[in-house]
């Protein structure tokens, strides 16, 4: 493992070969910290939304009111007692359109090597890892009014989805989810 200023730093799980705005359908998991049940149970197969819950629910909703300008389709979500699963599809817009692309692809960087619009790290914006922050951020500032000890885990989960037959794989695991709670590996 690599260190940063004489401190171990965790690898990014994103796809170094990806650009995480570019049109595509992406699977999502958000989890709370030590996996706390924060969002409610479930009950007979049916998840119960808590306050906290509620929130979870409100904010993924506004997350596509919010971002018109990034055409964002949403897919099965479901809000679980101590995660979040969702399809988020981010459709092609402005910010990834074949001739930006094309553009970002010609540019010459200071050293005179040319760009691409590969992941990078540093500022994210319009793309997921954006998105997924701003819905994290919003539903922490509301659920710390109602318990001030919430807290998300650092990090998520996402699976760039590949194709239809794949799409409702993850559909279907995502609808199913409250009834299989039992037997599922982040119940804790």
């Amino acid at each position: 493992m690599d260190k940063f200023r004489g401190t171990y730093r965790i690898a990014s799980a994103r796809a170094p070969w990806w650009n995480y705005g570019d049109d595509a359908a992406y699977f999502i998991t958000i989890c709370t910290r030590d996996r706390e049940h924060f969002f409610g149970q479930v009950e007979r197969g049916q998840m119960i939304l808590s306050d906290i819950g509620k929130i979870v629910n409100e904010e993924w909703e506004k997350t596509f009111q919010m971002r018109p300008d990034m055409n964002l389709g949403m897919g099965e979500y479901v809000v679980m007692p101590n995660h979040f699963h969702a399809i988020i599809i981010i459709g092609r817009n402005e910010y990834n359109s074949p001739a930006l692309s094309k553009r970002k692809m010609d540019k010459e960087d200071d050293n005179g090597d040319r760009t691409d619009n590969m992941n990078r790290f540093g500022p994210q914006s319009k793309n997921l890892a954006s998105i997924v922050r701003g819905f994290k951020s919003g539903v922490a500032k509301q659920a710390r009014l109602v318990l001030p000890g919430f807290e998300w885990q650092s990090r998520y989960h996402d699976h760039i989805i590949r194709d239809s037959r794949e799409f409702a794989i993850i559909e279907n695991y995502i609808r199913n989810n409250p009834r299989n709670w039992d037997a599922d590996k982040l119940k804790l």
